[in-house]
């Protein structure tokens, strides 16, 4: 319970009153420089809350706010943007590719939507990995040129979205049973041979033979692919999905009938432009 108030005889400081299991609370003064302190926070806290926003609907007597300001700023770079978007819109891509800073603007805007909506498949430097294409290298299912490229970014692969969507369906030569299993393995060794991969001559000396009644349609007599089926180069040493025997034994049996979305009902035609472009500069572009 409280008691009076009485002076310490220790410190000469008044107590407070209250006394826990005889231990009496000194009434201490604060020290002079906290007070100060502290006065000084309290009138900067009013002078700020009248200065700046301090609550909905109120910018402060200054009339300013850090979104104001980022707003402002990044009306400035649309603005400074705007002038080499309305370039790239009318643009082909040819024209841009003559133009130099027009081309630079065109790979950095296009580096940018790659690593957004690109990237998660063929990796952040475009090498791609099993069933996504390696960008860098000089193989293209449809053609490597900017004019392709961006065909191939607006309608996509396979997404049957409009009339002019990649298309071509690889047979299933062994769940459609068109090949038997010695048949498939026969061309499997076949198709090694044209990259010198071939472990077995005799099986790839019997492939050929199948290969040149249902394969060289599309892919060429001599492997070398045609692009405009999107049927792979068979002779070099790229594959989309791995080069060993047992891959190819399942591409032939199954075929694989990868997906590439169409990126031009989600893209704006400029940042598809943009995307062809920074896809061809990777350094595999034809």
């Amino acid at each position: 319970m409280p008691t009076k108030v009485e002076t310490d005889s220790v410190t000469g400081t008044e107590t407070t009153g209250h006394e826990w299991d005889g231990i009496k609370e000194l009434n201490t003064p604060l020290p002079r420089w906290w007070l100060i302190v502290f006065w000084i926070t309290v009138i900067w806290s009013v002078a700020y809350f009248i200065l700046y926003p301090s609550w909905p609907g109120w910018d402060g007597v200054w009339n300013y706010t850090a979104r104001k300001d980022v707003a402002a700023r990044l009306e400035a770079v649309q603005a400074e943007r705007a002038e080499w978007l309305d370039k790239l819109a009318v643009a082909s891509l040819d024209e841009i590719e003559q133009e130099p800073d027009l081309l630079e603007f065109a790979i950095a805007g296009g580096r940018a939507a790659f690593a957004d909506n690109c990237a998660p498949c063929h990796g952040t430097g475009g090498a791609g990995g099993p069933g996504y294409p390696n960008l860098l290298d000089d193989d293209w299912l449809w053609g490597g040129t900017v004019e392709a490229i961006g065909t191939t970014l607006r309608h996509g692969i396979r997404w049957a979205q409009d009339e002019e969507t990649r298309i071509s369906d690889m047979p299933r030569f062994g769940v459609d049973e068109l090949l038997t299993a010695d048949q498939i393995g026969d061309v499997a060794e076949y198709v090694l041979s044209l990259s010198h991969g071939a472990t077995d001559r005799t099986a790839a000396d019997r492939g050929q033979t199948i290969y040149a009644e249902n394969c060289a349609v599309c892919h060429g007599p001599n492997g070398g692919g045609n692009a405009e089926l999107g049927a792979p180069q068979l002779n070099d040493a790229i594959w989309l999905y791995g080069g060993g025997k047992e891959n190819l034994v399942t591409t032939i049996s199954r075929s694989r009938r990868g997906v590439m979305p169409a990126w031009g009902g989600r893209l704006d035609p400029v940042t598809i432009k943009q995307l062809a472009i920074y896809v061809h500069s990777l350094g595999g572009g034809e």
